[in-house]
């Protein structure tokens, strides 16, 4: 595996029926654990699911992220564990003193610690799947009376903190890699100015390479992949795991400098050099008209008259622009392509995720397949699009729409109750409307949602 360099020198979320809608907007991730997310539609509405796992930060202590000193320095109570539940998702270890990170071997030598204490840097903590892939690091006291441990020594020395965290688990399915990696690691780093070391777990070189730009941004410091690194490196001061607020989302009255989505938004342009701050009615001065962009997929959930769709797009008054972004994708260059974009639309999936790239009040066009699952397309992108400054709008598909229809006659179980399966867990509802569904759009239907997306493009006059 390719070593990324490393070195000292500085380079750059009342009545039952209000308490119904909150459970539901909270239980989300708690239930996705498939490589990407679906939003299926269906027309008998039964009660909704209250029986899933709900997810709330309720757990989540502000006070222990305030800042009583320079740009980066947080308050250190050394009465507080080092390692505790910053929310239900993320588990947050912080230690100062003589600390020597061993990564090739998973273990970080700690003077003084009271105790051995054992975490995995990854914040999805709540799911058992996803964190079988986050390597688990020991840390081991040393240099007390009743300490047996001998660390070893320590081969280079840095001035600054560290922070380590994982890209495992999920990571690699683009909306998992801002929602339980990116996200979460700008609101607990961006607070240092820069003047913090990255240790990363779990790496993989591709993945390093698509967020480059961005982890230069957050730190001034090449990242280490501590997993590889034959190094003993020692700091005066870790951290280890990401704080996750809400999918997608910061709560700034949480963050330890205030920082928001907005703030996020900002580095992400500077990161990728994104031009374009609005989209407009009338698209890019050059093109005279709004640009739409469709994401397309050759899986599950493909759109199975893509070119007839463009077609109308075009006469629609759209230029249009269609692509495929997979793990290799140039991610410097698609965000470019997105941040061209005055319309982003596809079927619920990750590839929906690049909305973040997107200027402000453009509008993000998902595509919720048949299936009753509006509920997931709320919180995954409806609910995050607002904070992106990013105007949301659904096109729900209808059965007739659904590639379902082919496979099972129309009294068929999984098309009268949909709900009913739902009840069966996720990996129902992900073989049934997730992995056996393709779309087929109603041209006329379409027109009239694409023309509605234009009228809520701000005028560029």
């Amino acid at each position: 595996m390719k070593q990324p360099r490393s070195r000292q020198e500085p380079r750059r979320m009342g009545n039952s029926a209000m308490v119904v809608t909150m459970l539901l907007s909270l239980c989300v991730l708690t239930f996705i654990k498939a490589r990407y997310c679906s939003t299926p539609r269906a027309a008998n509405k039964p009660a909704p699911l209250l029986d899933l796992e709900v997810e709330i930060d309720e757990d989540y202590d502000s006070s222990r992220y305030k800042i009583s000193g320079p740009i980066g320095e947080e308050e250190f109570d050394p009465s507080r564990p080092t390692c505790y539940n910053t929310s239900k998702r993320s588990e947050r270890c912080a230690a100062v003193g003589d600390i020597r990170v061993d990564g090739n071997h998973s273990k970080i030598y700690i003077s003084p610690l009271g105790k051995e204490w054992r975490t995995k840097p990854y914040a999805r903590r709540h799911d058992a799947v996803a964190m079988d892939d986050v390597r688990e690091f020991a840390l081991l006291p040393f240099g007390g009376s009743n300490d047996t441990v001998v660390p070893p020594l320590c081969t280079r020395n840095h001035s600054v903190p560290a922070f380590l965290f994982s890209s495992g688990g999920f990571a690699g399915n683009l909306y998992h890699d801002y929602t339980d990696v990116l996200v979460p690691l700008f609101t607990s780093t961006h607070h240092f100015g820069g003047e913090v070391q990255f240790l990363l777990t779990d790496i993989k070189d591709w993945w390093l390479d698509k967020f480059t730009p961005l982890f230069r941004q957050l730190s001034n410091y090449d990242v280490i992949d501590v997993d590889n690194d034959q190094e003993v490196h020692c700091f005066s001061r870790i951290v280890i795991g990401s704080t996750f607020h809400r999918p997608m989302g910061i709560d700034g009255t949480r963050s330890p400098g205030g920082e928001t989505v907005a703030d996020f938004k900002r580095l992400l342009r500077r990161a990728f050099r994104l031009d374009r701050v609005v989209a407009s009615h009338d698209g890019s001065a050059s093109l005279g008209k709004p640009r739409l962009l469709i994401i397309s997929r050759k899986s599950s959930r493909r759109f199975l008259n893509e070119r007839a769709m463009a077609h109308a797009a075009a006469l629609a008054q759209f230029d249009v622009r269609i692509a495929e972004p997979d793990n290799h994708t140039d991610m410097p260059n698609f965000a470019r392509l997105v941040n061209s974009a005055d319309v982003m639309m596809g079927v619920h999936g990750a590839g929906l995720t690049n909305m973040v790239f997107l200027p402000s009040r453009a509008v993000l066009l998902q595509v919720v397949p048949f299936g009753g699952l509006e509920w997931l397309s709320r919180v995954t992108f409806k609910d995050p699009a607002k904070d992106f400054d990013v105007t949301y709008m659904e096109y729900n598909v209808s059965l007739e729409e659904s590639s379902l229809k082919d496979l099972y006659p129309k009294d068929h179980f999984y098309l009268k109750h949909p709900y009913d399966v739902h009840k069966k867990g996720w990996n129902a509802i992900k073989t049934t409307y997730l992995d056996k569904q393709s779309v087929r759009l109603d041209l006329a239907k379409l027109t009239r949602t694409l023309e509605h997306a234009r009228s809520l493009l701000p005028s560029s006059r």
